[in-house]
């Protein structure tokens, strides 16, 4: 697959509505899950390099919708990973102490160190679409998070972070599909939340605010992608791909050792 073409230029140019939420690709899915299994070698190979090296991270973020696929992204596409070297954070509704600082100071010790990856399952995007929403900051202060993230994003950058930013792009009967399945399941139902209906009502709000988002914060060094999610085989397979092409991008190396091994005897 062509992965730029669900890479958010920095153009500031970005309509959700000209990227399906459908789309399957050419090949058919029992190839790309095929595809998706031999995958896991080549990502779990490039993770023990990036560990092993010690210099370089990964911080992959994902944003979605309510029942948009976070969880079952990290299940699926990262499962093969060594768990030592992933740490998986969710942002949930920030507490009181979180409220009296500002509001990048909750995320930024859970970014990653050297030789580690990390995934946030909703992230500090979400100081600036569901505090916009629902009115909670104005216009000028929207703006001014969009700079303070850009500005945290290049922090992290010219540290050796590589930051992957995924918008998992499902349809409004797609997520009414998988609600109602978590509602009609007795062993999905404790997923369901009241509270994700209002939301739903939102949608067109929502759409606003991720557009504006992306548009204002997608760079070379911190792209966001708009990944068609309706299908969830090409969701994994899609992300799967974006992955192993940044981490071999990246390229990390194994260390020198600082003995020479053939001289070492084991008795």
């Amino acid at each position: 697959m062509n992965t730029k073409k669900y890479r958010v230029e920095e153009s500031g140019k970005l309509k959700l509505s000209a990227y399906k939420t459908d789309e399957t690709g050419k090949d058919s899915e029992a190839e790309a899950l095929a595809r998706c299994e031999q995958r896991q070698s080549k990502l779990a190979a490039l993770q023990e390099r990036l560990y092993a090296e010690g210099k370089q991270s990964l911080l992959i973020v994902l944003q979605a919708r309510d029942a948009g696929g976070k969880d079952g992204t990290v299940k699926h596409v990262l499962f093969g990973l060594n768990p030592q070297g992933v740490v998986v954070t969710s942002f949930k509704a920030p507490t009181p102490t979180e409220l009296a600082h500002d509001f990048l100071w909750r995320v930024h010790p859970h970014t990653p160190a050297a030789g580690m990856m990390a995934v946030f399952n909703r992230s500090h995007y979400e100081d600036v679409l569901v505090t916009r929403v629902h009115g909670l900051i104005g216009e000028k202060e929207t703006e001014a998070r969009y700079e303070h993230i850009r500005a945290f994003e290049a922090l992290l950058s010219s540290r050796g972070t590589r930051i992957v930013k995924l918008y998992l792009h499902v349809s409004k009967n797609e997520q009414k599909e998988r609600l109602q399945e978590r509602l009609d399941d007795p062993e999905k139902t404790w997923k369901f939340n009241v509270a994700d209906l209002k939301e739903r009502d939102l949608w067109d709000d929502y759409t606003l605010a991720y557009q504006d988002a992306m548009r204002a914060t997608s760079s070379k060094k911190a792209p966001w992608y708009v990944i068609p999610a309706d299908h969830k085989w090409f969701r994994n397979d899609l992300i799967g791909q974006i992955l192993e092409e940044t981490l071999e991008d990246m390229d990390p190396q194994f260390p020198e050792p600082d003995f020479d091994p053939a001289k070492v005897e084991i008795r």
